[in-house]
């Protein structure tokens, strides 16, 4: 018998080993179509992981503030999917979730343009639409390994070598697309919804490491809702219209150049407005007791 505590403190007694998906169907069918993933003892496991302990349990729901993570981890994965049911020849490598988004860095020898961007959007929601069961599976290391190179995978074998010698490898299929991952995942490609759009492409070193391979970055964000999605795009349009940069430029304030990255070059009324915001500030900290001190701006290394 496995035994159940939910957030309530109440508990649900079952016969014998059970999935986080029948628990949450035991509660309530509104529940088993909204759940996500399950928590289990603190820790975010699928929704489909066998229970054969007691345990603490709560169901993971789009109104869970971690499940955006959950969710972009695996628009990520979608993602991913897409490109290669797009484009030939183009390998995968890592695509985690990260603040607000997601991204992918892919091995390609064409560059992505804006409009293949357009593409790979609107193949996600294709997939989002077939609602391919997200599964889990466990490989042998070396069986891994072999499967990937096969594939033409040279970047995720790289990866994999990197694991000790008789460790077991997770892997996570939808459809016939898979990739290596440790999860939790979706129960399937439905339950991301298509509150996602895709951002920008940048180069990103292989490994981070500028002795390596450029690959392609496409950026993504993805929500819970198309409402959490158009209000962070309008975010960044607002965001955008009172960029430094953008006012600075417009107002004469300062401008920047390219032979200098990352230096102002201040222009007359700019420059007043930055001294009569610094003597504000000395003023404040002389009455405060503090004391100016001046040290060169440029020196050898090994001072630090």
């Amino acid at each position: 018998m496995v035994a159940i505590t939910l957030p309530d403190g109440s508990k649900r007694e079952f016969d014998g080993s059970v999935t986080g998906a029948q628990v949450a169907a035991d509660i309530g069918a509104g529940l088993a179509k909204a759940a996500l993933a399950v928590r289990i003892n603190g820790e975010m496991k699928d929704l489909s992981l066998t229970i054969t302990q007691d345990c603490e349990m709560s169901i993971v729901t789009a109104k869970d503030e971690d499940a955006l993570e959950l969710l972009r981890h695996d628009a990520a994965h979608i993602m991913a999917q897409a490109v290669q049911e797009l484009f030939d020849n183009v390998q995968v490598t890592i695509g985690p979730a990260i603040e607000n988004g997601y991204y992918y860095d892919f091995a390609t020898e064409k560059p992505f343009s804006p409009e293949d961007l357009e593409k790979i959007e609107k193949r996600m929601e294709d997939i989002v639409d077939r609602d391919l069961p997200i599964e889990r599976e466990v490989w042998d290391r070396n069986e891994l390994i072999a499967k990937f190179k096969e594939m033409g995978e040279h970047y995720k074998a790289e990866i994999i070598e990197s694991i000790p010698e008789g460790e077991d490898v997770t892997v996570y299929r939808q459809g016939d697309w898979f990739d290596m991952c440790r999860g939790p995942h979706l129960p399937s490609t439905g339950k991301l919804g298509k509150a996602f759009k895709l951002m920008k492409v940048a180069g990103a070193y292989w490994r981070g490491d500028s002795n390596n391979e450029m690959l392609q970055r496409i950026y993504g964000t993805a929500w819970t809702d198309k409402k959490a999605l158009r209000q962070y795009l309008h975010m960044l349009e607002e965001a955008e219209k009172r960029d430094h940069r953008k006012l600075g430029k417009e107002m004469s304030l300062f401008h920047f150049q390219e032979e200098a990255v990352g230096s102002v070059f201040w222009h007359p009324h700019g420059w007043k407005i930055y001294r009569t915001v610094q003597g504000y500030m000395r003023d404040r900290l002389e009455n405060a007791g503090y004391v100016e001190v001046n040290t060169p701006q440029m020196v050898d290394r090994k001072l630090w």
